[in-house]
């Protein structure tokens, strides 16, 4: 399936620098398979080392010797040689050996022209909790998400329709198949980003009552056995599952600040906040900070102890949530909808790498989303249906003069009184 992250793979190939490349994302959204296919499509010679099956070549980074000695040792154990300029090497799960990650330096530095990328589960969780010296400034990291919904259709063989949506996107003007888009979209709620969900669809021929629900659940039930293993001990293992099984209520409620005390009774950030700070680097998780000032740059005034929790997949949270497929699909009414097309708004804005803030006038209005951009910080409200009477925009327009509003809804695309109406389904065209 055709996934946009491989444009920075071959502009990363493009530039012809040193610099090894690390992909850093949650488990099984297609990283080690992307690059697979990168490295035999764009290089004569191709190796593939995955360190947590070849114990013997960590063994070979962790030995205390020079890096001209690792590299033969490492070619005599693969029996291959390793030809600058000439191969690639990928190496998998490399968040097995801390050594592995530091020798990155070493082979951006040497006087021959080594290109390497490098994978793993939680590879994000092993960087923050770094012992060694990290290779800073000697390693492009890149993230990856999930599948957004212009992927999606890509998978399902709808490209005349993504490129419609991003005509109608630039030119702000209604789109003829707007309710087979909105359908697809509920499916996609439904289903989500996840690779092996998306193809189970594909293979069924879109029939969701013949889609295999389990597949989610057991991305999910790999995720927990990946607490376990990444985690310092059981204790920060059972807190962490336990913030993470917090999200999906916490966002349904109308106020979608996330708050300790709805983990557990007498739960403190002192307690949590470390398990929190797992999640969002294992990429599992996305927050979206309380900023308290607009002015640019936003990051500036954002708020480290208010902020909203949001998962990384939005099938995720409609398979934790335990939502019938039908309500979805038929658009019907439910306390849960608002929490979902936020969290489904919160994955395609964290695909385009757009950073998650919100703002709050107290009780009286809240902006989902906030852009800045060459227009300068826009308001983005989020609406589940097409009732797109808002209070709250119509607080921040009068308080703080945007450029113009996005509002995101099941409507078609339009601009009317300073407000650019964006359909669900085109969120990805957001930048």
């Amino acid at each position: 399936m055709k996934r946009k992250f491989y444009n920075i793979l071959m502009n990363w190939k493009n530039k012809n620098i040193n610099t090894p490349l690390m992909v850093v994302g949650s488990r099984q959204i297609g990283k080690t398979y992307l690059i697979n296919k990168f490295c035999q499509n764009e290089f004569e010679d191709y190796i593939y080392i995955n360190l947590m099956e070849k114990p013997s070549i960590v063994k070979i980074f962790e030995e205390n010797s020079n890096f001209e000695n690792k590299v033969r040792k490492l070619e005599l154990e693969l029996n291959r040689k390793i030809i600058p300029e000439k191969t690639i090497v990928f190496i998998d799960e490399i968040q097995e050996s801390e050594n592995a990650i530091s020798s990155l330096k070493a082979f951006c530095e040497s006087n021959l022209h080594y290109r390497i990328i490098c994978a793993g589960s939680l590879l994000g969780v092993k960087i923050r909790r770094f012992k060694s010296s990290f290779p800073v400034g000697k390693v492009q990291i890149e993230f990856m998400h999930p599948m957004d919904f212009e992927e999606f259709l890509d998978a399902l063989d709808k490209h005349m329709w993504v490129e419609e949506i991003k005509k109608c996107y630039d030119n702000l003007e209604e789109i003829s198949i707007h309710d087979k888009l909105l359908d697809m979209y509920r499916a996609y709620l439904c289903i989500g980003g996840m690779p092996a969900a998306v193809l189970e669809y594909k293979n069924v021929n879109e029939d969701i009552l013949l889609w295999n629900k389990n597949i989610l659940n057991n991305i999910v039930i790999s995720y927990l056995a990946d607490m376990n293993k990444y985690t310092l001990n059981n204790s920060e293992s059972i807190k962490i599952e336990k913030v993470y099984n917090t999200i999906p209520s916490s966002l349904a409620k109308e106020n979608k600040k996330f708050k300790y005390v709805d983990i557990e009774k007498g739960a403190n950030k002192r307690s949590f906040e470390s398990a929190i700070d797992w999640l969002e680097s294992s990429e599992m998780i996305y927050k979206c900070k309380y900023v308290n000032k607009i002015e640019p740059p936003l990051k500036a005034y954002a708020q480290e102890d208010i902020f909203k929790l949001y998962l990384s997949d939005v099938g995720i949270l409609t398979s934790l949530l335990e939502i019938e497929f039908s309500e979805i699909l038929l658009n019907e009414t439910f306390m849960f909808k608002g929490a979902i097309v936020e969290n489904y708004v919160a994955q395609a804005f964290r695909a385009n790498n757009i950073s998650l803030y919100y703002w709050n006038s107290g009780n009286k209005a809240e902006i989902d989303f906030l852009l800045y951009n060459k227009d300068g910080i826009i308001p983005i409200e989020v609406k589940s249906g097409d009732n797109t009477q808002s209070k709250s925009l119509k607080i921040y327009k009068e308080k703080y003069n945007p450029k113009y509003a996005i509002r995101i809804s099941t409507k078609n695309f339009g601009y009317v009184n300073g407000i650019k109406s964006i359909p669900v389904y085109a969120v990805f065209c957001i930048e």
